[in-house]
């Protein structure tokens, strides 16, 4: 009987248990490879297919909840910084917060078209600072002399107070002087104005030394072309700061004398006209100017001028000069552009800029500059809009009016049409608050000097149409409020831009009163843009033909 075991291992030899009597040994590779592989495996529990399944799902499902919220967190943005701030606060929109693309974007202004929503308001503040120091690329110089102007301009634009340059003074200035058909396209109160006039005035003193002593009487050498008196008035006043000691001379032409001057012709030195459209077209008629040796024509506000209501006028007198680049020239691609240099400028670009433009110059060669803010809401003025009701208007107003008589803060209010504007100049001084009137209706000697009392703070408020809208460079306005609320997008984007300017002393702020449906209509594509941080839609100021396209739908409904 074998009372012990015992194993004893070899090399090559597994020695089996033995008794004293009996001993057996055999090689054992095979066998000693089978039991460490016994001894190696451990027991394995079979899941079933049915349960293993559902625990993979179940796992999906988690990681797609955790997405979801990890989204949903990150579209609900910075609850500390709210960017719409709505009387309904559930409405609220703060900094950072996003929409995905299915998702239905909430607007407070939803149910504006119900009068029982008069009472309701938003706000969409400022959330950053003024998009003119903004630059589009790394290594753009932010100083003047960078930019190709000659010592005497650098010399009077320091004087002027003119620190750095604005973005689209940075882009534009090098494009002119370098003579290229050139668009300037930025928001309003960015300084457009000087990246057009600066060159343009160097561009005439490098010319003018060809005649030396010799200059033609009546000839000028540069032609500004404007749509409004005062903006005319404007825009002479800055060119004659930079021209002075320059030997060049800057002269106005403005409606409103032009049968006097007919009558009565002056004999100048004009190196530098800048005219409205109107007077200018019957002057050089008449023949009191002699345009052969103009070399550049800047279009400011180019989205009114070539608006149906001043196209035609506007293309048959430009199709008298050589422009450069023109479309029927006889070489397709001319090596050298020779004619006269064409600029526009505008803080809203008509859509049908290319066929406007066709009969006079190739829009291939016209060089394009914009800004990123352009068409889009500024994010440093805040807008507040009011739903009123009709009987409550002008209660709200006189309380707006009176609020910023008290903190001194000069105010523009807007409206539709001559006769509103009138009223609210008459409803506001009847309450003892200084508003002078200005509007289109009135004539040249009733409007002279308007705009200059309110810029110079003998009247803290100002009564306008979207006249005063275009261009004027309004830095002492710290209100706009929009007593009648603009009827198109390009309208409401020129209202805005009158606060907040480059220069201004302050941010300045909007207020809209809206009450009719087709003002809710606007209101809710400039809340849903603002939410959705994209461009305004619709900005465009063929306003003429805007009103006939909407005239000839509502025709084709009523049949």
């Amino acid at each position: 009987m074998v009372s012990r075991l015992q194993y004893f291992m070899f090399s090559g030899v597994c020695s089996l248990p033995f008794s004293s009597s009996v001993r057996l040994s055999r090689p054992c590779c095979e066998n000693q490879l089978r039991c460490a592989a016994t001894l190696s495996q451990k027991p394995v529990i079979q899941i079933p297919q049915q349960m293993a399944e559902k625990m993979r799902k179940a796992k999906l499902q988690q990681r797609k909840m955790e997405r979801q919220q990890f989204l949903r967190k990150s579209q609900e943005g910075n609850r500390s910084i709210p960017i719409i701030n709505c009387k309904r606060k559930q409405l609220n929109h703060y900094l950072g917060q996003s929409y995905s693309k299915f998702e239905e974007v909430p607007l407070a202004s939803k149910g504006w078209q119900n009068r029982k929503a008069a009472g309701d308001y938003f706000t969409i503040h400022g959330y950053g600072g003024n998009p003119a120091f903004t630059h589009l690329q790394k290594g753009l110089q932010e100083d003047f002399d960078s930019l190709g102007l000659s010592q005497e301009l650098l010399t009077k634009i320091w004087n002027l107070g003119y620190k750095t340059p604005t973005n689209i003074q940075t882009l534009a200035i090098p494009q002119v002087l370098e003579g290229n058909n050139t668009l300037i396209a930025a928001e309003t109160g960015n300084g457009k104005t000087l990246a057009f006039v600066a060159p343009m005035l160097q561009q005439i003193a490098q010319r003018k030394k060809a005649f030396r002593d010799n200059y033609p009487m009546n000839s000028p050498l540069g032609l500004i072309v404007v749509p409004g008196r005062e903006l005319a008035e404007q825009i002479q006043t800055i060119a004659s700061s930079l021209a002075e000691g320059l030997g060049i001379n800057v002269e106005l032409v403005k409606g409103g004398r032009t049968k006097k001057l007919m009558l009565n012709p002056a004999v100048t030195e004009p190196h530098l006209l800048v005219a409205t459209m109107g007077a200018l077209s019957k002057l050089t008629t008449a023949g009191l100017y002699d345009m052969s040796l103009v070399r550049h024509i800047t279009l400011d506000e180019a989205d009114s001028l070539l608006d149906d209501s001043f196209n035609d006028s506007v293309i048959r007198y430009l199709s008298r000069f050589p422009i450069q680049g023109c479309s029927n020239t006889e070489e397709p691609e001319p090596l050298v552009m020779s004619g006269v240099q064409l600029t526009l400028v505008s803080a809203t670009t008509p859509r049908s800029l290319h066929t406007i433009l066709d009969p006079i110059v190739d829009i291939d060669s016209v060089v394009r500059i914009s800004t990123p803010y352009l068409h889009h809401i500024m994010p440093h003025i805040p807008q507040k809009f009011i739903r009123v009701s009709h009987m409550t208007k002008a209660e709200k107003l006189l309380e707006l009016a009176k609020n910023d008589a008290r903190k001194g803060v000069p105010f523009i209010v807007f409206s539709n049409s001559a006769k509103a504007s009138d009223w609210v100049s008459l409803y506001l001084s009847e309450n003892n608050i200084p508003c002078v009137n200005l509007n289109g209706n009135m004539t040249a000697a009733l409007r002279e000097g308007r705009f200059e009392a309110f810029q110079s703070g003998q009247a803290l408020g100002l009564s306008c149409t979207d006249l005063t809208s275009r261009g004027l460079d309004t830095v002492r306005a710290g209100h706009i409020i929009n007593f009648e609320f603009p009827k198109f997008m390009a309208d409401y984007i020129h209202r805005c831009g009158r606060t907040g300017r480059v220069g201004s002393q302050m941010t300045g702020h909007v207020t809209s009163f809206v009450h009719r449906p087709q003002e809710v209509e606007l209101l809710q594509k400039i809340e849903y843009a603002a939410r959705k941080r994209e461009d305004l839609p619709n900005v465009n100021a063929n306003i003429k033909r805007i009103i006939l396209s909407k005239a000839v739908t509502k025709d084709m409904q009523i049949v």
